[in-house]
C-alpha cells in the first residue's frame, strides 16, 4: 500500500511504538512532526501538503491547512474532542474525519481522583514547602463521603464515578442527556446545574467543547459554589471562565481549583498561574502509555480500513461516505 500519513499531534508515536509498528506492517509511511515544536499555521500548511491521511493531536486543523492538501483523504483525532479541526471545510472536500473517544478515559479518570485528592491534601504545596526548607502544619479535608458533582456523564463521567464510590461519596450528575439505567446501578441523583454546584463538595467537568458549553462556568455559577469546594476542569479550557475563575479564587469564595487545559495553552501570562489554590498540569489527561497505545492503534486502524474499503470506527461526519 503506497499509502502516505503524516502526524502532527506532539504524542502520536512518541511514547508506544505499536501504531507506528502497525502503520509500516501495513505498507503505509508515517512522518512525525517534531517533538515539543508548537507550529504556526503556515507551519502546518507546508508540513501536510502531500499527505493522504493526518493524525492530529490539538493543534488547529485549519481550513487553510485542510485546502492545501490536496490528496487528503482522512483527518484522524489522536484523542476524543474535534473542536480544533474544521470538520466543515473536511467535509465539504470530501474527507473523512474521525476521532478516538474513549480509549483514554481511564487516564482521564484517574487524573481527575488525583486532582482531587492533591486539593484536598495540598498536595502540591507541601511538597514545594519541604523542598523550600519549611515544614508546615496543613490540615486539609478528607474526600470520602464528601458530594462529587459532575458535570456530563459520557464515558470518563462514568468511570469518574466508578472511582467516587470507592470513597464512599454521595454523587450529583449534571447532563442533557440522562442515563437512567446507570443512575440506578450507581445510585447517583441528576440535578440541576445550579443545585449541582450549590450542593457539591467537589465539582469536575466532562463535557465537549461546543456553543452550549463556552463559558459554562462564569461568574454567575461559580457564585454558587460553598467556599470549601473544589472545581476540576479535565476537559476544555474555554468551558470555564478562567478569569472569573482567578477572582473566586483569589478572593476565597472558594477553596480551591485545578486545570488540566486553558482557554490558551500554555497558559503563558495567566493570573492564574500566580495563586497556591489552583493546581496546574499541562493538559495531560490521557497521557498514559496504555492510553497512547490504544488512541493511536484506533487512529492507524481508522486510516487503514478507510483506504482498504472498509467504514472506520468514529467518524464524525459519515456523510461523507455517502
Amino acid at each position: 500500500m503506497n499509502l502516505k500519513v503524516v502526524s502532527t499531534s506532539p504524542t502520536f508515536g512518541y511514547y508506544a511504538t505499536e501504531p507506528l509498528e502497525y502503520l509500516k506492517t501495513h505498507g503505509a509511511q508515517i512522518v512525525l512532526a517534531p517533538q515539543g515544536k508548537k507550529m504556526s499555521e503556515e507551519e502546518l500548511i507546508e508540513f501536510v501538503r502531500d499527505y493522504d491521511a493526518i493524525i492530529v493531536g490539538i493543534e488547529k486543523i485549519t481550513a487553510p491547512v485542510i485546502e492545501a492538501s490536496k490528496k487528503l483523504k482522512i483527518i484522524t483525532k489522536h484523542g476524543a474532542g474535534v473542536d480544533n479541526v474544521d470538520v466543515k471545510t473536511a467535509s465539504a472536500r470530501g474527507i473523512v474525519v474521525t476521532s478516538a473517544p474513549g480509549a483514554n478515559s481511564d487516564a482521564v479518570a484517574d487524573l481527575t481522583l488525583g486532582l482531587f485528592l492533591s486539593l484536598a491534601r495540598e498536595i502540591p504545596f507541601a511538597d514545594r514547602s519541604v523542598r523550600e526548607g519549611k515544614w508546615p502544619r496543613l490540615a486539609g479535608v478528607q474526600v470520602n463521603e464528601k458530594t462529587l458533582g459532575i458535570i456530563g456523564l459520557g464515558q470518563v463521567g462514568k468511570k469518574v464515578v466508578r472511582r467516587a464510590l470507592g470513597f464512599d461519596m454521595k454523587v450529583l450528575v449534571y447532563d442533557v442527556i440522562q442515563d437512567e439505567a446507570f443512575a440506578r446501578q450507581t445510585a447517583l441523583r441528576y440535578v440541576s446545574l445550579d443545585e449541582l454546584l450549590a450542593q457539591s463538595d467537589f465539582i469536575s467537568i466532562h463535557v465537549p467543547l461546543m456553543p452550549s458549553t463556552h463559558r459554562l462556568i462564569g461568574e454567575r455559577e461559580l457564585g454558587l459554589l460553598k467556599k470549601q469546594a473544589f472545581i476540576v476542569n479535565i476537559s476544555r479550557g474555554n468551558i470555564v471562565d478562567e478569569e472569573a475563575l482567578y477572582r473566586s479564587l483569589k478572593e476565597g469564595r472558594i477553596r480551591g481549583a485545578a486545570l488540566d487545559v486553558f482557554s490558551q495553552e500554555p497558559p503563558a501570562g495567566s493570573p492564574l498561574l500566580s495563586l497556591d489554590n489552583v493546581i496546574l498540569t499541562p493538559h495531560m489527561g490521557g497521557y498514559t502509555l496504555e492510553a497512547l497505545r490504544d488512541t493511536g492503534l484506533i487512529c492507524v486502524r481508522n486510516i487503514l480500513d478507510l483506504f482498504e474499503g472498509k467504514t472506520p470506527q468514529f467518524i464524525i461526519n459519515p456523510e461523507v461516505l455517502k
